[in-house]
């Protein structure tokens, strides 16, 4: 069964094990941000994957949801809190 879990991005048990995809297609989400963080442009994630200028934006408006919502805890390991 697939699921949108944000405008264009899906989740589905049958393709990619579950991870989230660009809706209507086997490419992951995490592929996407990870070929613009080294670097990629739009432009070439269009050649090389097929996908609409749309489609990049929507991973990264779904990335940009789960840091906003993600809360991260400072541990200490030095025995100083905060430091």
């Amino acid at each position: 069964m697939t699921t949108e879990i944000y405008p264009g991005i899906t989740v589905d048990t049958q393709v990619i094990h579950g991870k989230p995809a660009i809706r209507g297609t086997r490419i992951p989400v995490a592929l996407v941000l990870g070929q613009l963080a080294g670097g990629a442009t739009y432009e070439e994630l269009e050649r090389e994957y097929g996908l609409a200028t749309e489609q990049v934006q929507a991973a990264l408006g779904y990335a940009a949801q789960l840091v906003a919502s993600e809360t991260i805890y400072a541990v200490a390991t030095d025995g100083v809190t905060g430091e």
